[in-house]
């Protein structure tokens, strides 16, 4: 199985706080960096899972794009796209459980679709994140990666990402790109009405909703939610909802959202 991401890879910075932040003071915290991003988490979750996984984002010629590509590689995921000016980078606060984020995306939005390459498209599933159709240029971007994917007989998948990206002009985006497959909260879900599309439903600690039945979480020890979502779609689209719920488990059981 070869999947194929588009969206955005990042800087990630998680921080673990042992207590409530206290405005104007210092609270202890531990602090963890890596690749993140949603597309980026999606690939590396694929590779651990045993497929064969690219990454296609906008990433910065700095030190923290040079830092996510050497990760990623490591991770055996293969990483396509352009240079941009500047990488992208994610704060999360990770507190009993529950995670807050501040989101800076660097140059991802910005990838052209000039600057895609149809051969880095050849692959099983592309997978599309929901914050690629909230800005352009990538928005016609991922409309095109999805061309040159369905030409290679590719699935196309879709996760919506935030209930609050959605507003028309997403909806018709997504509408257009017609995916297969969308993966969404409830609230993102009822967000979307009209969407013709296999949804898979996340439900968090009550599981998952997909073709008319639900399947329950598999049991965790909660210690940090980032990334559940997207450890959860990689095992979807390789083995089906039992995989996709053993793999959001083990995600949320660690620090950070990378396997």
């Amino acid at each position: 199985m070869r999947i194929v991401t588009l969206g955005d890879l990042l800087l990630d910075v998680i921080v673990r706080l042992e207590q409530p932040l206290v405005p104007g003071d210092d609270t202890v915290g531990v602090t963890q960096l890596g690749a993140g991003g949603q597309a980026a988490n999606v690939a590396a979750w694929t590779a651990e899972l045993g497929g064969e996984a690219r990454v296609v984002s906008k990433v910065g010629d700095d030190p923290a794009g040079q830092f996510v590509r050497r990760e990623l590689a490591t991770r055996g995921v293969e990483v396509g796209g352009p240079l941009g000016t500047r990488t992208g980078v994610v704060v999360s606060l990770a507190s009993e459980g529950d995670r807050t984020m501040a989101s800076d995306r660097g140059s991802a939005p910005d990838l052209r679709p000039d600057e895609l390459v149809g051969e880095w498209f050849d692959c099983d599933v592309l997978h599309v994140s929901g914050y690629a159709l909230a800005r352009t240029p990538i928005a016609d971007a991922a409309a095109r990666a999805a061309e040159h994917a369905r030409g290679y007989g590719a699935t196309v998948s879709l996760d919506l990402s935030a209930w609050s990206l959605v507003d028309e002009t997403f909806r018709r985006r997504a509408v257009a790109l017609s995916p297969d497959i969308a993966f969404a909260t409830q609230r993102e879900h009822d967000a979307l009405p009209g969407l013709d599309t296999r949804w898979v439903v996340k439900r968090g600690a009550d599981g998952i909703a997909v073709d008319g039945a639900d399947w329950p979480a598999a049991d965790a020890h909660v210690v940090d939610t980032t990334g559940a979502g997207d450890a959860f779609a990689a095992g979807f689209l390789i083995g089906g909802p039992k995989l996709g719920l053993e793999a959001a488990a083990r995600c949320v059981a660690q620090m950070g959202a990378m396997p």
